[in-house]
């Protein structure tokens, strides 16, 4: 590393799954973060949804096609908040939500129909199996995995200790 402040934003990716209680708990984290750091923290979304959760990888393909909207964050948050009426009603709650924040909800049911956004969930699961998710939220910043499913305490101040040492140029 240098001494001089990192170029470019801080990447946090953060493997989510939006039927996952444990993912919508952590909305209040990544929310801090991001008023904390602005731009300097590129706060990504990737895609692991759990077997147990049966609309898991629909709503990961659904979010996919809000980001191509240009809504990806405002989307996957709408539906986390509502992960439990996702548990019940599936796909009808996803178009529901792309309706809800103007986005095109034929193209997001197109979308669902035909898979184009399959590939992008299936190596999003794959690079977090291959490097040590098991579930969700997991986040990874500069190389370091920190996993959030079993408890977010301490995780935020973490995260945050190593981007100010990133942006710091440390």
């Amino acid at each position: 590393m240098s001494d001089s402040p990192t170029a470019g934003p801080v990447v946090l990716d953060v493997w989510c799954e939006l039927e996952c209680v444990d993912c919508h708990t952590a909305l209040a984290d990544l929310r801090a973060l991001r008023a904390r750091y602005g731009d300097r923290l590129d706060i990504r979304l990737r895609h692991f949804p759990l077997e147990k959760h049966r609309h898991a990888f629909a709503a990961a393909q659904a979010a996919e096609e809000a980001l191509e909207q240009g809504q990806g964050w405002p989307y996957a948050e709408a539906v986390l908040a509502r992960h439990t009426e996702l548990a019940a009603r599936g796909e009808p709650l996803l178009v529901e939500v792309a309706r809800e924040l103007r986005l095109d909800d034929e193209e997001f049911d197109t979308a669902l129909i035909d898979g184009r956004h399959t590939l992008i969930v299936d190596a999003d699961q794959a690079e977090g199996k291959a490097i040590g998710v098991t579930g969700t939220p997991t986040y990874v910043i500069d190389g370091e995995r920190l996993d959030g499913g079993k408890s977010q305490e301490g995780l935020r101040e973490r995260i945050e200790e190593i981007a100010d040492r990133l942006l710091a140029g440390g």
